[in-house]
């Protein structure tokens, strides 16, 4: 069952998509594998969103129940790795997978 009615983190994340893949990279985007939206939706990852600026600077953003479950559903996944394995080599200064290396960044201000 759906976590629906619990508090949810807001995560909001850094990475730099190398400039010479940012055409490729949108266009991936464009047509994410159903069975990875799927899978995102089933282990907590809701309300999620890529901005992606002209300089290939990455900001996601998404709310989950808890950001280490929703990690380690996702790495049980074996969409995940594929798509992990697929994605990375679009990211400069990347250490590990995507979903693992990136830079969290610090909520400072939230209006509800």
């Amino acid at each position: 069952m759906p976590e629906t009615s619990a508090p949810r983190q807001r995560v909001c994340f850094q990475l730099q998509v190398r400039p010479e893949r940012l055409g490729e990279y949108r266009a991936r985007h464009a047509a994410v594998w159903p069975e990875m939206l799927c899978a995102l939706r089933e282990t907590g990852w809701h309300n999620y969103s890529l901005f992606l600026r002209g300089d290939g600077l990455l900001i996601g953003y998404f709310e989950t129940p808890s950001l280490d479950r929703a990690r380690a559903g996702m790495a049980a996944r074996e969409v995940n790795a594929r798509w992990q394995s697929e994605m990375a080599p679009f990211f400069a200064e990347l250490q590990g997978t995507p979903d693992q290396g990136f830079l969290r960044l610090e909520e400072v201000f939230h209006l509800d």
